[in-house]
């Protein structure tokens, strides 16, 4: 070090003491991106948020967009863009940890999600939040005349207990189909024929004689907690935002509360849930196709495939006798931790603290959560989707305003989505009863709704105990894995068949009126000399059909 050096330092230190020995030279920031013009970062940033719900690409394509963007913004400034490698070095800081080149919903999810502090929403209670969602089952199911499909599971779970308190299994998801949730969510789930009497509510950890003494209805229920919401969380899908469903909840006095758009995460229970029926379930069904077309079969559509009916019954009793008597992670004792609870468990710890109030649906309530439309009466009836309906009872409303000025004078009509016969038609004018009407063609043309014949054996054990409960869940998974017994397909073609399976695969919610009786023949005599009944129509002249020559002229007239 120079002399020089040594004295400006010892100046500095007698002026300012050790401060003044620090470096006092001006700090130069370095830019984030370099020499890139500001210009080239703006579009590139365009080009990935453009992206964001676009299906996923590679980087040449974004580096192609960037261009087109400066094009466009530029207004004949001509930018000057840096070299490939450059801007491959720029697209990689912009895009880190937005998964631009990776999976989609990742993406979607990340830029859409909640951009506030992230937290934890505390329950103590059954039904205070639950969650509702809906994704295809990885199971071809039998739908109809040999037909082989996929289903779509609709389902809903209580966060506070980890209760799955309703699934529906259905060809194609509808609005009517989560308001049917919610009605079974809120009734008890019946014992059936076949199912093992361990099963029962009255021999499970629930505590079935108090609730008994509230509500008659659990006499016979199997052992599945009857919790009624308080809030729905559920996404945007078309299902759910419908307004049958926001009806259905308003009539309830349900609150409903949407997640942000993207965000699967805010309602990672049932997203876990509707999993682990596919690990815990549906993997054991002989017609199993796994998660991706990667992880599927050959030859699945010709396997032993239960029939729809077959395996909402399956899925129930699997409900029943696995999920709710398994232990859950989330379902740790406080005091403590080592210990888990399973669902049933935690309902009837919680049921103690905070009560049980029951929800008796009529059948009116049922009718309210059918899905609506606004219709004339006229004087052959009411006509919805070329189909007639009629009753003696619509005399006061033909032709007439309803009242309702909002809905322009328009008579109320709920109807079953899956049942055709009839629908009910509210009475403004009167007390607001439901009026049925019936299909005109109905007694002439039956609705080909077909039912299956439950066919189980009903096995009787002393006690619920852990290993009876667990043989069951075995026996079930084994009945499951076995399939039934494949039927004889028809001799239709295979998409005729696949059209008409999924009109006819889910019964009606409602019996059918018994139809006319047909008109009986009338006897024909087998006398000899007799005129036969009908006399044979004469036979309709051939007219046969031209050769093609290919010499000929077509344009030539004839």
């Amino acid at each position: 070090m120079a002399a020089q050096t040594v004295a400006n330092y010892r100046r500095r230190y007698q002026a300012d003491g050790v401060v003044g020995l620090a470096d006092h030279r001006p700090v130069h920031k370095k830019r984030e991106f370099g020499s890139v013009d500001d210009a080239v970062v703006a579009a590139m940033r365009q080009a990935i948020a453009e992206a964001t719900d676009a299906s996923t690409r590679r980087g040449t394509f974004l580096l192609w967009r960037t261009g087109e963007i400066l094009k466009e913004t530029s207004a004949g400034q001509a930018v000057k863009l840096p070299s490939e490698r450059t801007l491959y070095r720029l697209l990689d800081k912009l895009t880190r940890n937005t998964h631009t080149f990776g999976s989609a919903t990742t993406r979607r999810s990340r830029a859409h999600g909640a951009s506030g502090e992230f937290g934890e929403l505390s329950v103590f209670a059954p039904g205070e939040v639950m969650q509702i969602d809906s994704t295809p089952l990885d199971v071809l199911v039998l739908l109809d005349n040999g037909v082989v499909g996929k289903v779509e599971l609709t389902a809903m779970i209580d966060v506070a207990t980890r209760s799955l308190t309703a699934a529906v299994l259905r060809p194609t998801t509808k609005s009517v189909d989560a308001s049917v949730l919610l009605a079974r969510t809120v009734t008890p789930e019946p014992m059936r024929p076949g199912w093992v009497d361990g099963l029962r509510m009255s021999r499970s950890v629930l505590p079935h004689r108090r609730l008994l003494t509230l509500d008659e209805r659990l006499e016979h229920a199997a052992a599945r907690p009857v919790i009624v919401p308080e809030t729905i969380v559920c996404d945007h899908g078309k299902v759910f935002i419908s307004r049958n469903f926001k009806s259905a909840c308003r009539f309830l006095e349900i609150e409903f509360l949407p997640t942000h758009k993207g965000s699967p995460f805010e309602k990672g229970h049932i997203e876990r849930m509707l999993g682990s029926v596919a690990s815990l379930f549906a993997q054991f069904l002989p017609t199993y196709t796994g998660r991706s077309p990667e992880h599927r079969g050959r030859n699945l559509d010709q396997g032993r495939a239960w029939s729809l009916l077959e395996l909402q019954d399956l899925l129930d009793e699997w409900i029943v006798a696995k999920w709710q008597n398994r232990p859950h992670d989330g379902l740790r004792d406080p005091a403590h931790p080592g210990r888990l609870f399973t669902p049933n468990e935690k309902y009837a710890a919680l049921v103690e603290a905070c009560g049980y109030v029951p929800v008796a649906l009529g059948g009116d309530d049922y009718i309210e959560l059918l899905p609506a439309e606004w219709r004339v009466v006229n004087d052959y009836g009411i006509k919805i989707k070329n189909r007639t309906y009629n009753s003696a009872d619509l005399g006061p409303m033909r032709r007439q305003h309803s009242g309702v000025t909002a809905k322009r004078g328009l008579w109320e009509v709920h109807r079953d989505p899956y049942d055709v016969s009839r629908i009910w038609v509210r009475n403004h004018r009167g007390r607001g009863e439901w009026v049925p009407a019936f299909w005109k063609h109905l007694n002439r043309v039956p609705v080909p709704f077909g039912e299956l014949a439950w066919d189980h054996e009903a096995r009787k054990l002393p006690g619920a105990t852990e290993a009876e409960i667990a043989d069951a869940v075995a026996a079930l998974l084994t009945r499951a894995h076995a399939g039934p017994e494949q039927a004889q397909k028809a001799k239709t073609s295979k998409k005729d068949r696949r059209v008409a399976a999924r009109t006819r695969a889910a019964r009606p919610s409602t019996p059918l009126p018994p139809p006319a009786p047909a008109p009986e023949p009338e006897p024909v005599s087998e006398a000899v000399g007799d005129e036969p009944a009908e006399a044979e129509e004469p036979l309709a002249d051939v007219i046969p059909l031209g050769l093609f020559d290919p010499r000929e002229n077509p344009w030539k007239r004839t």
